[in-house]
């Protein structure tokens, strides 16, 4: 389990963890899950047309990720923004489905892009994924004030100067450089539980941004770590085990909400306990530029 081509396994799935978990958090805090759903699902056309062609299967995702994402930002700016999601998904996935036409040796290609492979990935992809997972880490680390300020106050943040229609499209991007990087290891159908049951778990135990994501990435890492191990020994797709301890993890979460709002009920003492994720973006204390 430890040995031969289950390091790049190993490796390959941690990094892609630590991305989802980054990302996702602010998938969860803006709502975008349409969008985060989109731009992978989206990406797979191009990732058909690099098939077509013989070229790299990453370069196409990134081509068509990338585009989708400025896409659905610049017609955001003009109309609703799950409108312009759905147009830019039904555009990619249309181009994707007219390369498939043309394609006549892809059912391998496309299943791996579907669900994954992350049980065989080439050492040669390592570095291209470890790149665009530390390109990841610094635009959000970049866009970080911004962004929550735009999640949680647009309002104040116009005021304050902060553009939200760019630093919607600047996360976008983030989205489509996280779907580059992790959609040829855990497929396009599971990059987007990772990304989401995680987030949306961290956020149910805290309410301190930073805390959300260490928590989000830590949930990540063991859905994944645990998914392959699984997978490894019963010889099951590892993505039934990723989707599924995703959605196991986020009921977990909820009925211990839902527990602890009763508890806090009974206890008036408790009321205040958590944190506010809104406390550190109020007017009083606004997050600099």
């Amino acid at each position: 389990m430890f040995s031969g081509f289950m390091v790049n396994t190993w490796i390959a799935a941690t990094m892609v963890a630590v991305i989802a978990g980054v990302v996702g958090f602010f998938v969860v805090l803006r709502g975008s899950a349409f969008a985060a759903h989109a731009i992978p699902h989206g990406s797979f056309g191009g990732a058909a047309g690099a098939v077509l062609i013989g070229a790299n299967t990453i370069l196409g995702l990134g081509i068509f990720a990338v585009g989708g994402a400025l896409g659905i930002g610049w017609l955001s700016r003009r109309g609703r923004h799950d409108v312009a999601t759905a147009l830019a998904l039904v555009l990619m996935l249309g181009l994707g489905a007219l390369f498939l036409s043309f394609s006549v040796e892809y059912a391998a290609a496309v299943y791996s892009l579907l669900f994954g492979e992350v049980l065989g990935v080439p050492g040669d992809d390592l570095l291209p994924m470890a790149g665009l997972g530390v390109a990841c880490i610094l635009a959000v680390a970049v866009l970080y004030r911004p962004l929550l300020l735009t999640s949680i106050t647009p309002e104040v943040a116009e005021a304050r100067g902060v553009r939200p229609g760019r630093i919607e499209t600047g996360f976008l991007l983030v989205v489509a450089l996280a779907t580059t990087m992790t959609v040829p290891v855990v497929g396009v159908l599971l990059m987007f539980s990772l990304m989401i049951g995680p987030a949306a778990t961290a956020r149910s135990f805290t309410h301190s941004p930073l805390r959300a994501i260490a928590l989000s990435v830590a949930i990540a890492l063991a859905i994944v770590w645990f998914g392959i191990a699984v997978a490894y020994l019963t010889n099951y797709p590892v993505g039934f085990f990723v989707g599924t301890l995703g959605a196991v993890s986020y009921a977990c979460a909820r009925v211990w909400m839902a527990w602890r709002s009763r508890a806090v009920g009974a206890s008036p003492g408790l009321g205040n306990s958590r944190p506010d994720l809104t406390a550190p973006l109020s007017p009083a204390a606004p997050p600099g530029r």
